[in-house]
């Protein structure tokens, strides 16, 4: 183990009779890229790639599908490990596959921005893209993670069995501010599958998002539903949130042609 770094973090999966930790891991590849979203997984694996001494450089690929405090997220984590940076900007809407919004989008828009940070990294002198994917995730709920195998991106987490909780729990004693992030997928799930994505739809979006934000709610998501907005939250925060409902209708009304709120509580992380 490195000095100064607990046993505890380096969780082991069985694989038949082999196991692998998290340092083993960066011991074995001492150089990798990381694709960095600024969310607790992600932050967790740059920080546990620095501490085992791995030289790591990450990356973050900027569109309209992510809300402008996760860029910031990552940038700051990024300064606080003290890891370079890179911002790759990406039209994702340029491509037919992820704007007319197919059931599959995930996988076609993971498979471009992959192959794009895959160049960026190899450019650089990377040759090895890790991402943050962790051990709870369900790879049958997750076509974007067939992506990912086919570009032979490597996921330490899950191939380390770490899970959610360990990444909450470890981030919280390393210090780390993203420990109780909550999980944010991207603001192109918001729009039903088959609807097709706009910019003018997506600012939208992240802009009632924001106003929810700005009124202490967390772990929501505001979908389109039509010309309206459908609030999905968490059943202990409704009543918070009937209790401030003029507050949240004067703030979404002139976003949309109604605000309404689902009464099936949010669950899970889309």
């Amino acid at each position: 183990m490195s000095a100064g770094i607990p046993d505890r973090y380096a969780c082991f999966f069985v694989r038949g009779d082999s196991f692998m930790t998290l340092q083993a891991f960066f011991t074995a590849h001492p150089k990798a890229a990381l694709a960095f979203s600024g969310g607790a997984d992600s932050a967790y694996l740059l920080w546990a790639a620095r501490q085992y001494g791995c030289d790591v450089r990450a990356y973050y690929v900027h569109t309209v599908f992510q809300p402008a405090f996760e860029q910031a997220d990552a940038k700051r984590l990024a300064e606080q490990l003290g890891v370079p940076l890179t911002v790759l900007e990406a039209d994702v809407l340029a491509d037919d596959a992820v704007r007319t919004n197919p059931p599959d989008r995930c996988y076609h828009c993971k498979r471009a921005l992959f192959s794009r940070l895959r160049q960026a990294a190899l450019d650089d002198g990377y040759s090895l893209l890790l991402d943050g994917t962790n051990a709870s995730d369900d790879a049958g709920d997750r076509p974007g993670m067939r992506a990912l195998a086919e570009l032979e991106v490597r996921s330490p987490l899950r191939e380390c069995g770490v899970t959610k909780a360990q990444v909450r729990q470890w981030s919280r004693e390393a210090g780390l501010f993203t420990w109780d992030k909550p999980a944010y997928a991207c603001l192109a799930t918001r729009v039903p599958a088959g609807t097709a994505l706009t910019a003018e739809a997506l600012s939208r979006v992240e802009r009632a998002e924001d106003a929810l934000f700005a009124l202490g709610l967390t772990d929501f998501r505001v979908r389109l539903y039509g010309g309206a907005a459908r609030i999905q939250i968490p059943e202990e925060q409704t009543p918070g949130l009937l209790a401030r409902r003029a507050e949240v209708t004067a703030a979404l009304s002139p976003l949309f042609d109604a605000v309404l709120l689902d009464l099936e509580p949010r669950k899970g992380s889309d």
